[in-house]
């Protein structure tokens, strides 16, 4: 992840029209994946998407911003969303305390 990066609180994962799917965790990898790999004409959601993107790493606009103008240019250009959840370590369960038994 590059030092200027700003992740999303929640990841997008995006169904490419090969079937392939692929997630994106913040605005660097979003605008990346926007400029360079975009399978279809630029329309005017991708426009935006391009700019909140170029605007959070600026600092400048909140991730969320960004994150919904992707999910936006995505369904554009026929590419649906669904939430990726993030991969959390199970959190024990603090231990029983032992029944007192009567004698």
């Amino acid at each position: 992840m590059p030092l200027n990066d700003v992740p999303w609180t929640q990841p997008v994962r995006i169904r490419l029209q090969c079937g392939l799917e692929r997630t994106f965790t913040g605005a660097y990898d979003a605008l990346d994946f926007l400029e360079n790999e975009w399978p279809l004409r630029h329309g005017e959601r991708h426009e935006r998407a391009v700019k909140t993107c170029r605007g959070v790493l600026n600092g400048i606009i909140p991730g969320i911003v960004a994150r919904d103008a992707f999910v936006a240019a995505c369904l554009e250009a026929g590419m649906p969303s669904a939430l990726a959840s993030w991969k959390r370590k199970p959190t024990p369960h603090p231990a029983r305390p032992a029944r007192l038994v009567a004698h």
